[in-house]
């Protein structure tokens, strides 16, 4: 099930939970606010780890929602060290989707989460992943949330999702915005496409990723209620 080490965070407890995703086991950071109302487990974008500042950010605003959440590693530290010579796990959609897949199956049988509504925040091409994972559950996947993805990387998947999908890109991202716009399209569950004026794929300008996080927050807070 995985071993729990509690983290010092301000207004949160955080533990540091080793998760078993099939025949790996992964870094992971976890967080259940008093009363959680579901959790939240975050995908990453392609070079990147659970300690991406963006989605710590996003994180931390949904931990004060009441949603709890979980920043884990999709690959093992081994397996980092050889993608960052030749970049190839990173883009290994099938992979990434495999592995929150069996995230979302250690949080099923953990006591303290078993009983939470479950939803997936990706990013990147980690977006593509969540997609590609919730298509795949659709009884266990209540909503998806997608910061700057490349949900063309989920192919067909795109026509099975059954959970109310949000996408969100910057309007300064043109290209990316033309991909969200092809899948939104294809998408027929429930769905809203979001433009962030100013931002750019990485949301790094004033302002524009507080707007990300309170999109998420109101998203998650409608689908992951245990009424809803």
């Amino acid at each position: 099930m995985g071993s729990l080490t509690k983290i010092p965070r301000k207004n949160n407890n955080e533990h540091l939970v080793s998760v078993q995703a099939g025949e790996v086991t992964l870094s992971g950071n976890l967080v259940i606010p008093t009363g959680a109302q579901g959790i939240v487990l975050f995908a990453h974008g392609s070079g990147s780890s659970r300690h991406s500042p963006r989605n710590r950010h996003v994180a931390k605003v949904l931990n004060d929602a009441g949603l709890a959440t979980l920043l884990f590693d999709l690959l093992t530290s081994q397996e980092d060290v050889i993608d960052r010579q030749n970049c190839h796990l990173r883009f290994d959609i099938g992979l990434l989707a495999s592995r929150l897949k069996g995230a979302t199956n250690w949080l099923s049988q953990n006591p303290a989460t078993r009983m939470l509504n479950i939803g997936y925040f990706g990013a990147s091409t980690g977006s593509a992943a969540a997609l590609i994972a919730a298509a795949e559950q659709p009884d266990d996947i209540r909503a998806v949330v997608s910061r700057g993805g490349r949900p063309d990387l989920a192919g067909t998947a795109l026509t099975r999702i059954q959970a109310p999908t949000l996408l969100v890109v910057g309007s300064n991202d043109p290209i990316v915005i033309d991909l969200n716009q092809d899948a939104f399209q294809r998408i027929s569950s429930e769905k809203q496409l979001k433009i962030i004026p100013g931002a750019t794929h990485l949301f790094e300008e004033p302002g524009t990723l507080e707007q990300v996080a309170k999109l998420a927050s109101q998203w998650f807070q409608n689908y992951l209620h245990p009424d809803g």
